[in-house]
């Protein structure tokens, strides 16, 4: 069984490590933390080869249950889980009811069942079924079945109620049928939090699931922007207060380093890590600064160990060429851009200024990307639409976020916490 071990904890940020992971118990995660996020059990783009080439991938994966649902009878006949089926036989496994990157829609639960979507489209779970499917998974971790729909713009009263009760029951249920469960009695259950964004519902869910013998705690409905980040804020820290402090927090589909350091500041432990995902998906390499200890060498620059004076004067020129190429632009010349989906932690390599960009995606990175191509290849890929853009992204944006973790980490156990978060919201504004 594993276990939480709480070293520090500054405000309510908590660092610590879980211990007794994987089939020999010899494996270890240090929180805050993420784990690795995978499409249809496989991280994108990536081979197993690839993903060896990146820095401090974390020692657990994230499935989703929704892109594995329909491949039920054949996992079942091959008897020996997801985990030796996909390559991932080295990892601890930890299986989400849902995709953070693509949440189905809303209003298909019942009493009885929760939808998922997969490829071929809706599947009704019971608590049967799901039981069934983690039998033929068989991950170290799974969320259990629960009902997470948040409405936009807020929640009833009553459907917040009503999310908590169904959510107990699915728990009481799978409990229940995982008692009877020879192949799953080792199993650990992460219990889901819900309730909207009415806190005498989120308090009762959180006091209910921590009564259960769960091991772990999904703060659910989080995700999206049906919350103020102020009203997100204020239920994560007055739930967090109700839960046992032996037993990890996770959240799904809180990406950028900013909320990641709001909820780490709220109590929450363990993130996925669907965020650098996205960004490649849209062309874009993660360029921000997470060091909170200044460089002798660069005192008072701010810079990051990736940065260097000379690539932050580079930068200012880029804004300047970016302006002057935005009046040569031409449809035919470049793709369309959503400007809106870009956040202040990344580049676009899409765009036209980077045609003749030969330095790396991000100066002074170790990737692979970064030590054997520029900017300007990854932007011919991306124009050219070659699948290589997409795997040399990941395999950059991966090793950046998890480098990022390890900052979160290092400045919890130093004392400054506060610094990070200076840089990290100097670069958001």
């Amino acid at each position: 069984m594993m276990k939480l071990t709480i070293s520090k904890v500054t405000g309510k940020a908590r660092l610590g490590v879980i211990t007794s992971l994987g089939q020999n118990g010899e494996k270890s995660l240090e929180v805050p933390s993420c784990l690795l996020y995978t499409k249809t059990a496989s991280p994108p783009h990536l081979t197993h080869d690839t993903l060896q080439t990146i820095e401090g991938v974390p020692p657990v994966t994230h499935v989703t249950l929704s892109t594995l649902a329909e491949h039920q009878e054949v996992l079942e006949e091959y008897k020996d889980g997801i985990g030796k089926f996909a390559g991932l036989s080295d990892s601890v496994l930890y299986c989400s009811v849902s995709d953070p990157v693509t949440p189905g829609p809303s209003g298909y639960n019942t009493i009885k069942t929760v939808s998922v979507w997969g490829s071929g489209g809706r599947i009704e779970l019971t608590t049967q079924k799901f039981m069934s499917l983690q039998s033929a998974l068989k991950v170290d971790w799974f969320q259990c079945l629960a009902d997470g729909e948040v409405m936009p713009g807020g929640s009833s009263k009553k459907r917040a109620k009503k999310s908590v009760d169904r959510s107990l029951n699915f728990l009481d249920e799978c409990l229940q049928l995982l008692a009877k469960n020879d192949v799953l009695k080792d199993k650990v259950v992460i219990g889901a939090i819900e309730g909207g964004d009415l806190l005498e519902e989120r308090l009762r869910s959180a006091r209910e699931t921590a009564k259960r013998p769960v091991g772990g705690f999904l703060l659910d409905g989080f995700q999206g922007t049906a919350m103020t980040q102020e009203t997100k804020l204020n239920l994560l820290t007055s739930v967090t207060a109700e839960l046992p402090e032996d037993k990890p927090r996770f959240i799904h589909g809180v990406g950028r380093p900013d909320e990641i350091l709001d909820c780490v500041e709220c109590g929450v432990d363990l993130f996925d890590s669907s965020f650098p995902y996205e960004v490649a998906e849209r062309g874009s390499a993660l360029t921000f600064d997470h060091q909170y200890e200044p460089d002798p060498e660069t005192a008072g620059g701010h810079l990051s160990p990736d940065r260097t004076p000379e690539s932050n004067v580079l930068d200012k020129a880029e804004l300047c060429d970016g302006e002057k190429n935005g009046e040569e632009k031409t449809k035919s010349e470049e793709p369309e851009i959503d400007q809106s989906q870009i956040t202040s932690y990344e580049i676009c390599l899409k765009e036209k200024r980077f045609r003749e960009d030969f330095r790396p995606l991000l100066p002074g990175c170790t990737c692979y990307c970064c030590r054997n191509h520029s900017r300007a290849y990854v932007h011919h890929l991306l124009i050219s639409k070659e699948l290589l853009a997409g795997i040399l992204l990941i395999i950059h944006n991966f090793q950046h976020y998890f480098s990022f973790f390890g900052s979160v980490r290092g400045a919890l156990r130093d004392g400054k916490l506060h610094v990070l978060k200076e840089v990290i919201q100097r670069k958001a504004s």
